[in-house]
This record gives C-alpha cells, sequence and structure tokens, in this order.
C-alpha cells in the first residue's frame, strides 16, 4: 500500500514537480503566498502535470485504440445483441477518445451498418464521457475511489440511455440518409508495431494541438477561481448545501463547448472552494457529454424527438449522478 501511495504521488500527482515549481519561483523572487504567486504556481504546476499526463496516456491509449478501427469495432458490436451489446459499445467507447463532435461520424457509420439504434446511442454517450485518459487524470487531482465511481456511473448511464432508445423504438427518427448511404466493408488492415507507434503520436500531437487551448483556458479559470474569487461567494451559489447547486451546474455546463481535460481543473478548484463534489462532476460532463456544436450536429442525423429525448436524458441523468456524489462525498 505504501508503494503504491508513492508512486501515485509521484507519477499521478506529481509532487516532485509541484515542490519543484514552487523552489523556481522563489528562486527567481515570487512570493508563492501572495494570491499572484499562489495562482502562478497553480497555473505552471497544472499546465505542465495535465500535459506531461496527457501526452503519456493519449500515446499508450492510442496504440491500444489501434487494434479497434471502425470496422473491427463494428464487427465487434455486431456479435452481440441486446444489453450485452449496449454493454459492449459503452465499453468500446471508454477506450476511444473521441469528444462529442467526433463521436457523430462514428455514429452515422455504426448505424449505417445495421447496429441496432440503442447500441449506438451507448456508443455516442459513453465516448466523449468515459475515456481512460480522463479517468487517470481525474484519479490524479482527486482519488482513484472518485475516479472509478466516475467510470460505472458513466458507463451506466450510457447502457441505460441506449436501453431506453431501443425499448421506444426510436429508429424512425433517425434522418433517412442516416440508413441510405452505401455501406462499404472494409479489410482491417493489419498494423506493424512500428504503424502502431507512429499512429500513437500522431493521436498524441493530433489530440494536443485540439485540447492545449482549452487547458490554458481551464488552469487559467481554475488559478483564478482557487486564489481570487472568495470562498464565501462561490459556497453563496454553489454550495453543497444549495439544491439548486447540481441543476445549475448541469445547465451553465450544458451550451459550452470544451474538453474534458480543460474542466479538470475547474471542477478541482470549485471543489477546493467548498463546491459539492458532484456539483463539479456534473459541471464537467455537461460540458463534455451535451457541447452545443454537438447538439448542432446531431441535429443534422437525427429528427427532433429523439434529440430531445436524449438531450432531456442525458441533462436528468448527469443532475441525477451529481446529486448522488454530494450525497456520498458529502
Amino acid at each position: 500500500m505504501s508503494v503504491f501511495i508513492w508512486l501515485n504521488d509521484q507519477l499521478l500527482k506529481m509532487v516532485w514537480l509541484s515542490n519543484l515549481v514552487e523552489s523556481f519561483l522563489i528562486l527567481v523572487g515570487i512570493d508563492i503566498e501572495t494570491r499572484f504567486g499562489a495562482s502562478l504556481n497553480f497555473f505552471i504546476y497544472d499546465v505542465i502535470k495535465i500535459f506531461i499526463l496527457l501526452s503519456v496516456l493519449i500515446y499508450t491509449i492510442s496504440y491500444i485504440q489501434s487494434y479497434f478501427p471502425p470496422e473491427r469495432t463494428r464487427q465487434i458490436l455486431g456479435k452481440h445483441k441486446g444489453i450485452v451489446a449496449r454493454l459492449f459499445a459503452a465499453l468500446l467507447g471508454t477506450v476511444t477518445p473521441f469528444c462529442s463532435c467526433s463521436s457523430i461520424p462514428l455514429f452515422i457509420g455504426f448505424t449505417n451498418a445495421g447496429l441496432p439504434i440503442g447500441v449506438t446511442f451507448s456508443f455516442l454517450i459513453s465516448s466523449p464521457l468515459v475515456d481512460l485518459a480522463s479517468v487517470i487524470l481525474l484519479a490524479s487531482i482527486f482519488n482513484w475511489t472518485v475516479a472509478l465511481a466516475y467510470v460505472v456511473v458513466g458507463i451506466l448511464l450510457a447502457v441505460i440511455g441506449g436501453t431506453l432508445i431501443s425499448w421506444l423504438k426510436m429508429e424512425k427518427y433517425v434522418e433517412g440518409f442516416v440508413y441510405d448511404n452505401p455501406m462499404v466493408t472494409l479489410e482491417t488492415e493489419e498494423m506493424t508495431r512500428k504503424d502502431r507507434m507512429a499512429f500513437a503520436k500522431e493521436q498524441v500531437i493530433f489530440i494536443v494541438n485540439k485540447v492545449w487551448i482549452y487547458v490554458l483556458i481551464g488552469v487559467g479559470i481554475g488559478a483564478a477561481i482557487h486564489n481570487y474569487i472568495p470562498e464565501s461567494w462561490i459556497s453563496a451559489v454553489l454550495g453543497i448545501d444549495k439544491w439548486y447547486s447540481v441543476p445549475l451546474a448541469t445547465l451553465v455546463g450544458v451550451p459550452m463547448y470544451a474538453d474534458i481535460f480543460g474542466t479538470l481543473p475547474i471542477a478541482s478548484a470549485l471543489v477546493d472552494k467548498g463546491v459539492g463534489l458532484g456539483t463539479a462532476l456534473a459541471f464537467m460532463m455537461a460540458v463534455t457529454t451535451l457541447s452545443l456544436p454537438s447538439i448542432i450536429l446531431l441535429k443534422n442525423v437525427v429528427k427532433t424527438k429523439l434529440l430531445i429525448l436524449f438531450v432531456a436524458y442525458c441533462t436528468f441523468g448527469i443532475m441525477l449522478i451529481g446529486f448522488m456524489f454530494n450525497i456520498l462525498m458529502g
């Protein structure tokens, strides 16, 4: 256990990096006890830590993902039926580090390939909400209990959502062109180890280029919340004792567009200021699952009734999860 704690502190929380940044700031004459110094310390440490973890994790996950290209994923899902297929879809979503927008083309491809709509929606919910990189980052910021609980509730949300849509027989509310496009079955290309390493490197560069601005903005907001906004202000609006904190955080997060890696520092700073863990996670889940651009894209492939059902279900589910975390962790 002591070895695990040491590895967790040094590899995930990067205590050594925190000490190094503090020593550097003191060396150049910056007082880390002031608001500016503490904010600068928070910003430098979190940015470096997130990019180190992000690069290592995306490389590793992408190497694993190279074994599951879309065609192979479709073949795997096509072998199963019912709730088992929806569970597999949700689990496969966790190893595909796609944002809510980039998951939609796969949703179209899977639906066109004949996969049941419940299965495709389980994947659509799970893919942006739960991926291995975000789980490790959650553990580095909070702890493993929070990270693993987040995975479980995220997968349950995806499986139940797919089951509900399947039970309601919502296939008729998918736009016709999704079914009418000719499907081409491609042979799964075998990749060498060198190919997989090159693919993983490309994914690191692609994802870092895509999310770096959100990381900087998120850490900047987190630093400001942490050191400039009084705890009493935040508690007065989003305190764990406020019944409306979870719905408010969810509804504020829905129209936003950001990556989970940018919202994590904000969630961490909010929790440090007395906001309930469930409230912070509800905000984070709403931003990553129900971003406005993804809703606009989804509107082009499904009809209004199905879109409303999807948004309403995810919003209600996220609020329920937020309340649950607040009760259990409070």
